[in-house]
């Protein structure tokens, strides 16, 4: 009888293999539309990705979360709609890099959603609390930066 060989009781953190990264240049874009409304039963699940290569011209889905997790596959319910970002250039996004918008510091990259490709992916944003467009007065034309992690 040969022994079966041992299964991880549970997924790798999205923080695995942190320590390869180099350095890299920050992802600027422009907010084309404000969404303003939260859920807290969204159901969305983080992909196991801790980065996505963005291009030139995509637009793509911000919304924010107060809940925290490092294990691909977990589920995120509670989720504040920002709006959607057209990239003015290309690049990479990483979970942990901070996110800017006119400016001001919002929250870090926890992770991506897929479940809207291949027209867009959601951009999930861990903040101390629910952000929407609403609640940070946003409007058309405001500058975003994801700007490298540490």
């Amino acid at each position: 009888m040969t022994a079966s060989p041992a299964v991880p009781s549970s997924l790798p953190s999205l923080d695995a293999g942190r320590h390869e990264n180099g350095a890299k240049r920050a992802v600027r874009g422009t907010l084309v539309k404000v969404l303003l409304h939260e859920r807290t039963d969204r159901g969305m699940v983080l992909e196991p990705f801790a980065a996505r290569c963005v291009r030139r011209g995509e637009v793509h889905e911000l919304l924010t979360t107060d809940r925290w997790s490092d294990v691909p596959g977990s589920r995120v319910d509670r989720v504040g709609f920002l709006g959607f970002v057209e990239l003015e250039n290309g690049g990479v996004l990483d979970r942990g890099d901070a996110v800017l918008i006119g400016g001001e510091p919002v929250g870090t990259v926890l992770g991506f959603d897929g479940c809207h490709l291949p027209n867009h992916y959601n951009i999930v944003i861990h903040a101390s609390r629910l952000l929407t467009g609403r609640s940070l007065a946003l409007a058309p034309e405001t500058p975003v930066v994801f700007v490298p992690a540490g």
